[in-house]
């Protein structure tokens, strides 16, 4: 892992892939409570075939780098956090993939400032006025402290619950216990993660996404691609066919059996989608 020092935190994120790629550079944005190691099955097939791939970990709640505790923390932040990534490292014609709420967040950015990106992939994720969609929006109503965080999270600390549809287990299929464990402790051992979390969810607005999605929809002429798992109940795939019906410059890859962490469960699909469009796209 490496990190960098931005505005908004310091950010660890892991690179993959030769340092001489012939292809845009690959972007991958996590979303809330887990971290950038949600991306490194599709990585690592990407970079197999040439692809260089950054997945950054940023203050969603599984950071262990607390956040500038005199900054906002909210969807705009951190959408200007990643840009401001993207220029420390110099990359351009950037890929850029998001998944759940990291998906919402790339919509912000685009928004804000697309002069990075070249392409956008979103798998299945926060879109139109769902940010978050049912169930999350109810428990993410109750995360707004320390407390409150920190007994929410302790309630998943068993792996028999944290792996079943109690827990990671309604997302994914695949995730190792090793892997969901590292995602809950940074908020279980340190204050500070707690309270950047709770910044940041009293922060989540779905009015304001319903926003960025019509104006995307409307302003985003750049290839967009949608990796849609058809096993989702909380981002549901009517979302994904509705945004591809508004967007004419998109293509919609529906994957069967699948549900909202298929990077982990279907990285082939998902890899497969980003080589394409950036094929597509030279």
């Amino acid at each position: 892992m490496q990190d960098i020092a931005l505005p908004l935190a310091t950010i660890d994120y892991r690179v993959v892939g030769p340092e001489d790629s012939p292809h845009p550079p690959v972007v991958f944005i996590h979303g809330v409570l887990v971290d950038g190691h949600l991306w490194d099955r599709t990585a690592d097939l990407l970079a197999a075939r040439g692809y260089r791939c950054y997945q950054p970990t940023l203050p969603l709640g599984s950071h262990t780098k607390p956040a500038d505790p005199m900054q906002e923390l909210s969807p705009q932040t951190l959408a200007r956090a990643i840009n401001d990534f993207l220029d420390a490292l110099g990359l351009r014609d950037v890929t850029l993939v998001g998944n759940d709420s990291g998906g919402g967040i790339c919509q912000f950015l685009v928004n804000i400032d697309d002069s990075r990106i070249g392409r956008l992939v979103l798998t299945n994720c926060d879109t139109f006025d769902k940010f978050p969609p049912f169930p999350f929006n109810i428990m993410f109503s109750s995360m707004r402290g320390d407390r409150t965080i920190k007994a929410s999270i302790a309630a998943t600390k068993p792996t028999a619950i944290r792996q079943s549809v109690l827990g990671f287990g309604a997302l994914t299929r695949t995730a190792e216990p090793e892997l969901t464990r590292s995602w809950i402790d940074p908020a279980l051992s340190d204050k500070r993660i707690r309270l950047d979390l709770a910044r940041l969810l009293r922060n989540l607005n779905g009015a304001e996404l319903d926003d960025m999605t019509h104006r995307m929809a409307a302003d985003f002429d750049k290839p967009l691609v949608l990796i849609w798992g058809q096993a989702d109940k909380a981002f549901k795939p009517e979302y994904a066919r509705r945004l591809h019906e508004m967007m004419p410059n998109s293509t919609l890859i529906e994957v069967p059996g699948v549900s909202t962490f298929i990077p982990l469960d279907d990285p082939e699909s998902v890899a497969n989608g980003i080589a394409e469009v950036t094929v597509s796209a030279g």
